[in-house]
């Protein structure tokens, strides 16, 4: 299985990829984690957000594959516990499909793109930075991995 995580934004600092990476390099070949970046739409003083939001989404939506089971990052999604991400990890490796995680630009994702995800996920109902996400996602894939394989990273 593999996860991919296409995220809105680009040019990340230095640091965030290390981070991401460093937990990336941790998983085994059958859990890997890939990152795609998609470019933001335009955001410049008088226009339209949802002009950017349609941009990002039609970016987003023709990286997905029919057969993807998608999961939207959402602050309206489900808050899922350390354990409960290990346990949904492994229904997801039960699906025999590839898991692709969304996470929207400064406006968030588009209906479009909540309405094709097979489920939502709140990391927070805090407003998190971009970069902080990804490194965040990262770190509880890992996390969850460490659970199913009793790996003691999760004490």
């Amino acid at each position: 299985m593999k996860l991919k995580v296409l995220a809105v934004g680009q040019k990340m600092p230095a640091w965030v990829n290390e981070g991401v990476e460093e937990y990336a390099k941790r998983l085994p070949g059958d859990f890997r984690l890939l990152i795609e970046e998609v470019a933001p739409g335009p955001r410049y003083a008088g226009a339209d957000a949802a002009r950017a939001i349609t941009k990002e989404s039609q970016a987003l939506l023709g990286r997905i594959r029919p057969q993807d089971h998608v999961v939207a990052l959402d602050v309206q999604g489900k808050s899922w516990s350390s354990e409960k991400l290990a346990q949904r990890a492994q229904d997801w490796r039960m699906l025999g499909q590839d898991v692709v995680l969304l996470i929207g630009g400064p406006d968030g994702l588009s209906a479009e793109c909540l309405a094709r995800a097979n489920e939502r996920w709140s990391l927070s109902p805090l407003t998190l930075p971009h970069p902080l996400v990804r490194i965040v996602l990262a770190e509880q894939l890992y996390r969850a991995w460490t659970l199913m394989s009793g790996h003691p990273y999760h004490r």
